[in-house]
C-alpha cells in the first residue's frame, strides 16, 4: 500500500509541472494530436459508425441497419462529449489542487482516482456500444469497416 501511495505521490508531484505548464490552447492542440481524452479505439468506434452511416452504400448497409446505427452513434457522440468535458473538469480540479506547495496528498489522491474511475466509466460505456454496433453490422460489414479504420490511421500517421 505505501508503495502504491508512493508511486502515486510521484506521479502527481512530476506531473505537476507539466500541467501548470499547459494554457487552455496547449491542451486543446495535445488532444487533437491524439494524446487526451477520446482518441484510441473508443474514439475510432464512434467516428467509423458515422462514417459507415455516411457512406451505407459503399458498406450495404440495409435501411433497417441505418435506422438502428443512427441512434446508437448520436449517444455515442454524446457520451464523448459529456466525457471530455467531465475530464477537462476534473484535471482541472486537480491542477487546482496542486497549486499550493503543500498541497493536500489526500484530496489530490481522492481526484486522481476520480479521474480513473471517470475513463474505465466511459470505456466501458464504450465497449457496451461497439458490442451492439457489431451485432448489428454483418461480418463483410465489420471487415469493411476495420479495413476502413486501418486505412484512416495509416493516413493520419504519415
Amino acid at each position: 500500500m505505501k508503495k502504491i501511495v508512493l508511486a502515486l505521490l510521484l506521479t502527481v508531484v512530476f506531473a505537476l509541472p507539466a500541467f501548470s505548464q499547459m494554457t487552455e490552447m496547449s491542451i486543446k492542440e495535445h488532444q487533437e494530436e491524439g494524446h487526451g481524452p477520446g482518441h484510441g479505439p473508443m474514439m475510432g468506434m464512434g467516428k467509423m459508425t458515422g462514417m459507415c452511416i455516411e457512406h451505407a452504400d459503399k458498406f450495404g448497409l440495409t435501411d433497417d441497419q441505418i435506422t438502428k446505427l443512427k441512434p446508437l452513434h448520436r449517444e455515442m457522440q454524446k457520451r464523448q462529449l459529456r466525457f471530455k468535458a467531465d475530464l477537462n473538469i476534473a484535471e482541472i480540479d486537480l491542477m487546482e489542487i496542486m497549486e499550493v506547495k503543500d498541497f493536500d496528498l489526500d484530496k489530490a489522491n481522492s481526484a486522481v482516482k476520480k479521474i480513473a474511475e471517470m475513463k474505465t466509466a466511459h470505456q466501458l460505456e464504450m465497449l457496451k456500444s461497439m458490442k451492439e454496433i457489431r451485432s448489428i453490422l454483418t461480418d463483410e460489414q465489420f471487415k469493411k469497416m476495420k479495413r476502413m479504420m486501418f486505412t484512416k490511421k495509416s493516413l493520419v500517421r504519415k
